[in-house]
């Protein structure tokens, strides 16, 4: 059995290129710009990114979003003339026919159907005015304090607005909607007898574009919400009236990718030996409780450093889940993750004479010390 001082433990937990600062982000065409990591929401970089603007048809990722706090995807919808015809892109709906809400999100986010918005809406709400004020209870649960919906569809209105950093964390919520990220992530698909090609070209462009949303008005510009993934590391690019859009978002994702990963720095996996007095196995085994994953620049100079406090040994007994003590990662003085450390093997006095539970002690203290890393 391999065993490592504690030292040694520390550095095994290490996880390359950490932290020199990425060099600056490229220009974009955008009025506003948010470029942020889908697991952390932390922001990489940002213009005007809190201002509130016209948002076109990225509202659809809303209304999909509020659609399913109150529908179920295989709900029946009866399409009426009133939700016909509306201005605009179409999946054009036909009175008298029926489709299910999860057709109807399809309508929505691929070919961004003003009629699939206005009928999902009168569906979950009953009018588009109600389902606006649900529209608006989820932004305030979401945190988009930037944010007012006045409609499902996005057509230019008062009051109708939203910001870059807002609709990055509208898009994070979608994607940790499983159908939604399907959705969006299809590049065509087959729904209520229609073919529907998604109008996100980043899907069939860019590698490792996963989901997204496209949107437009005259006075809107062109507007853009899309989510890129490699190995693991997830980003969310908005562009607002941005009219190079799909360089904005290769450029932003390249940048990204380029020059930060995601990557695991405490891992429940490790094992950490603890010599344990008057146990009746000599050790127990320690873990860390949780993992945890930091975004973290790449090409570092710099190193992370990992602490881990544990008593030299522990007497007996201990049971399994017990807390024994706390390792973390520190950054340039800066902890940026800790966990827990519990017992995962439990000890237990055993049964034995006084004489031997002396000649134990008189054993044991030859092994307390240091704790020890084991690959078991």
């Amino acid at each position: 059995m391999k065993r490592l001082t504690a030292a040694l433990a520390a550095a095994a937990l290490l996880c390359t290129g950490v932290a020199a600062d990425a060099p600056p982000a490229p220009e974009v065409s955008a009025r506003s710009a948010v470029l942020m990591h889908a697991d952390t929401g932390e922001i990489l970089c940002a213009k005007n990114a809190l201002e509130p603007m016209l948002i076109a048809s990225t509202t659809k990722l809303m209304t999909a979003l509020t659609v399913l706090d109150v529908c179920e995807p295989g709900d029946e919808v009866d399409i009426t003339p009133e939700m016909c015809g509306v201005e605009g892109s179409s999946m054009y709906l036909r009175a008298g026919e029926s489709c299910t809400v999860e057709e109807l999100l399809c309508g929505l986010l691929l070919v961004s159907g003003n009629d699939a918005a206005k009928a999902l809406a009168l569906h979950a709400a009953g009018s588009m005015e109600r389902f606006a004020e649900l529209m608006n209870d989820k932004a305030r649960e979401l945190g988009m304090a930037g944010s007012h919906f006045e409609n499902a569809h996005g057509l230019d209105a008062e009051g109708h607005h939203s910001t870059a950093r807002d609709l990055a964390v509208l898009m994070a919520a979608c994607m940790s909607e499983p159908l939604l990220a399907e959705i969006t992530g299809a590049a065509r698909l087959d729904a209520a007898g229609r073919t529907l090609v998604n109008h996100n070209r980043l899907l069939r462009e860019y590698d490792g574009c996963i989901g997204g949303k496209t949107g437009y008005t005259k006075a809107a510009g062109r507007c853009l919400v899309s989510c890129a993934e490699r190995e693991g590391t997830r980003f969310i690019c908005v562009t607002l009236d941005a009219p190079d859009d799909w360089a904005d978002h290769a450029a932003l994702y390249d940048w990204a990718f380029a020059n930060y990963s995601y990557e695991t720095v405490i891992s429940p996996e490790t094992v950490l030996r603890l010599p344990a007095a008057t146990g009746s196995n000599g050790w127990v085994e320690v873990s860390p409780q949780s993992e945890a994953r930091v975004l973290l620049p790449s090409g570092s100079v710099s190193a992370m450093e990992t602490h881990v406090e544990l008593p030299p040994f522990v007497f007996a007994p201990v049971e399994a889940g017990e807390t024994l003590g706390e390792i973390s990662v520190s950054l340039e003085g800066e902890v940026i993750a800790s966990s827990r450390l519990v017992c995962s093997s439990g000890a237990q006095l055993p049964r034995e004479t006084l004489l031997q539970r002396l000649g134990r002690a008189l054993g044991f203290a030859w092994k307390a010390g240091p704790y020890y890393l084991t690959d078991e």
